[in-house]
């Protein structure tokens, strides 16, 4: 009876494990989009950022617009390729 009794809790703990794995699981999943959609957009960031006046773009008059097209671009890229995957 001992024997069973200490199956049963083995059974118990492992189920426990497993379902404690799996929400970790989906978590880091969740956090994993986070940082791949918003990396892009760090780096455009980081580049018109900088303080050097080689960049054509700077003197365009839509240039900021254009940006902010590029990372709206890339950012639903992103998302409608997650949802497309079903990570979303």
């Amino acid at each position: 009876m001992a024997a069973l009794y200490q199956e049963f809790c083995v059974d118990l703990m492992n189920t426990y494990l497993s379902v404690s794995t799996h929400n970790l699981n989906r978590v880091m999943r969740v956090l994993t989009l986070v940082t791949a959609i918003f990396l892009p957009l760090t780096l455009i960031a980081g580049i018109y950022g900088m303080n050097f006046d080689n960049i054509p773009e700077l003197h365009w008059p839509y240039g900021y617009f254009i940006a902010l097209g590029l990372m709206a671009t890339v950012t639903g890229s992103l998302v409608i390729l997650f949802k497309k995957i079903k990570w979303l």
